[in-house]
């Protein structure tokens, strides 16, 4: 994929994220995280989640030269995100880690989330952690190639204890 592009059809755009982007990254990070893991988390802990602490972070990981940021916009606005790494996990499957992606449920259907996963790991073999029960994510990632290889473990999510799983894609 070139990034920098448009697709006319949805007018999101895809594109490397840069310091000034953290506000907006922080603001689809709590909002995406409201929508997507409402009934998995709990509602207290969501509506608890603050925009302002997170925009210091993500100008930080945006700096960091370890993680690769992207953004999807429509117009002005960010309504996407995605992170990748060389890998959090000493017992790494791939040389990739697609550390997170998060969309606004308004663009959900539109393409921005294959965008954002093509600029985030192309098509390189790569692993991910997400919410053992979360089928939405999960038939995007399988539709990508990856599968679940087995791995567990417990992550805390919004102060909440939540069983997550390991997806990987060998391919590349």
């Amino acid at each position: 994929m070139q990034l920098g592009t448009e697709r006319p059809e949805t007018g999101i755009h895809v594109r490397a994220a840069e310091r000034d982007d953290a506000r907006g990254i922080a603001i689809v990070h709590v909002q995406a995280w409201r929508e997507a893991y409402a009934g998995q988390l709990p509602a207290d802990a969501l509506a608890a989640l603050a925009v302002e602490p997170r925009v210091p972070r993500w100008a930080a990981i945006i700096e960091d030269n370890v993680t690769d940021v992207y953004v999807a916009e429509a117009g002005e606005d960010i309504v996407g995100w995605a992170t990748s790494s060389d890998g959090r996990d000493h017992d790494r499957p791939a040389t990739r880690e697609l550390e997170g992606i998060y969309l606004l449920q308004a663009v959900h259907g539109s393409g921005a989330g294959q965008r954002l996963l093509d600029a985030a790991i192309g098509d390189h073999p790569a692993y991910l952690w997400m919410l053992k029960e979360n089928p939405r994510a999960e038939a995007f990632y399988r539709r990508n190639g990856f599968e679940r290889d087995g791995a567990t473990r417990e992550l805390r999510m919004a102060g909440a204890a939540v069983p997550t799983v390991r997806m990987v894609r060998r391919r590349s």
